[in-house]
């Protein structure tokens, strides 16, 4: 018997990736999926095109990346964590406010930055930009790295974030992202279940503390993903070991975001026993049969 295949991160027009929620799910068929889920960054807004379009035998888990921040005990800075929801209520008041807080503080960012670029006689145009993406649709650096790709300033999306739109450079502006323990409690409150994105991939840049996890473990988190294109093999087995010490949902997904990442759906996959525990945790919505 041939194993079922569950990526359970994956990205779509309705934020930063190039395939249409309705593509989203036609490439994940083609890919011989059997589970996939729509974790776009701060938005639902593809739920219900990936739902209406799912091909037959693929199964569809509705989700969100939210942007949360972790403050370090030790250096007291804040530390970026992606934070993968599924299967939540997205009409949950607390949640719907808190996603359009971020959509329009991310539109704001990206003109922001844009009008920096355009001041210093880059050809990048905030107004062009924005006209091109859905009204709900939360704008981010990523769109702004098309831009620059357009503009034939950069080769590539990756090349845009290593140089003009690195915090190192005089373009960038910082956002205000929603605390994780709040963020864990909307979710948690609105049915739905939690599960922290690439938790120790260092070469993204600071990551959160091993004693981290464990609050957050203890706070009601649900879930952690282990495997991931930048978890070394290293890092896989002791983000294994802590799952199993603090007893999370281990997880494994691509971060598909279609040609803006090389990276391809299924390149790392979800087991199913993972996926049913996961579910089983979920009061909220139910996954979509196709």
């Amino acid at each position: 018997m041939v194993p079922m295949r569950i990526d359970l991160h994956a990205h779509s027009t309705a934020s930063d990736g190039t395939d249409s929620p309705a593509e989203l799910v036609g490439a994940a068929a083609r890919a011989g999926l059997d589970v996939v889920a729509i974790t776009d960054h701060d938005t639902t807004a593809g739920w219900e095109p990936a739902a209406a379009a799912l091909p037959a035998g693929l199964t569809l888990v509705p989700g969100a990346e939210l942007s949360t921040v972790s403050i370090d005990p030790d250096t007291g800075y804040e530390i970026s964590v992606h934070l993968l929801a599924y299967l939540f209520d997205p009409a949950a008041p607390a949640i719907v406010a808190e996603q359009t807080r971020l959509r329009i503080e991310r539109r704001t960012r990206l003109r922001r930055m844009a009008e920096r670029m355009a001041a210093d006689g880059l050809p990048v145009d905030a107004d062009e930009i924005l006209s091109l993406l859905p009204e709900d649709s939360p704008a981010g650096r990523p769109h702004l790295a098309q831009a620059l790709v357009r503009a034939g300033l950069v080769s590539s999306v990756d090349e845009a974030f290593g140089d003009y739109l690195h915090s190192r450079r005089g373009y960038y502006v910082a956002r205000r992202d929603t605390p994780v323990e709040d963020a864990i409690d909307m979710v948690t409150a609105a049915g739905g279940v939690t599960v922290i994105a690439h938790p120790f991939a260092f070469s993204r840049g600071a990551t959160i503390s091993e004693d981290t996890l464990r609050d957050l473990a203890a706070r009601g988190l649900t879930g952690v993903e282990v495997n991931h294109p930048n978890h070394d093999p290293a890092t896989r087995v002791r983000t294994r070991e802590l799952a199993d010490e603090l007893g999370l949902v281990r997880t494994g997904s691509s971060d598909y975001h279609g040609t803006n990442k090389t990276i391809g759906l299924g390149q790392e996959t979800t087991e199913p026993d993972q996926l049913e525990e996961l579910v089983g945790r979920a009061t909220g919505f139910q996954v979509v049969k196709g």
